[in-house]
C-alpha cells in the first residue's frame, strides 16, 4: 500500500553548498530508485540546532515529502546510518494526508481526555517587596 511520508535530515554544516546538493540529490534518488513518487522538496537552509550534536551547533536541515510503499522506509534508514553527513534525520508518516480521525489517533490520549487549560495568575509586584526599585515605579 503506497502512503504518504515525509522526511527531515540535517546534514553536517561543514560541508560546500555543493556537497549538500549533492547528498539531497543521493537521497531524492534513493527514493526514486526505490519507487517512490517524490511531492515536495524544501531547503530550510542553515539553522541553530536545539543542542550540539557532534561537536556541531548548526545543521543545513532539508525536507522530502514523497509517497512510497512502507519498505521503503526501512531502506530508507539503513541508507541514512551510513552516511557520515548527516547529523539527525526523523522518517515518518505525512498527517497532511490522513483523515481526522486518523489525525486525532496520532495525538497522545491524556491530551484528548484531558486539554491543556489556559491559566491566568495574577501577581501584585506592589505586595512583593523583594523587585527592585525601578520595577515597582514603572
Amino acid at each position: 500500500m503506497v502512503n504518504r511520508y515525509e522526511t527531515v535530515f540535517i546534514v553536517t554544516p561543514v560541508l560546500s553548498e555543493e556537497q549538500m546538493k549533492e547528498t539531497v540529490e543521493k537521497y531524492t534518488n534513493f527514493l526514486k530508485d526505490h519507487g517512490a513518487e517524490i511531492i515536495y522538496t524544501n531547503n530550510w537552509g542553515m539553522r541553530k540546532l536545539a543542542y550540539p550534536i557532534r561537536k556541531k551547533n548548526t545543521g543545513f536541515y532539508y525536507l522530502i515529502e514523497f509517497e512510497a510503499e512502507g519498505s521503503v522506509i526501512a531502506d530508507l534508514e539503513v541508507a541514512y546510518k551510513r552516511d557520515e553527513r548527516l547529523l539527525r534525520f526523523s522518517p515518518s508518516l505525512s498527517t497532511s494526508m490522513l483523515s481526522p480521525t486518523t489525525r486525532r489517533s496520532a495525538t497522545p490520549r491524556r491530551l484528548l481526555r484531558n486539554p491543556p487549560r489556559r491559566q491566568t495568575i495574577k501577581i501584585s509586584v506592589s505586595e512583593n517587596k523583594n523587585y527592585p526599585r525601578n520595577i515597582l515605579n514603572y
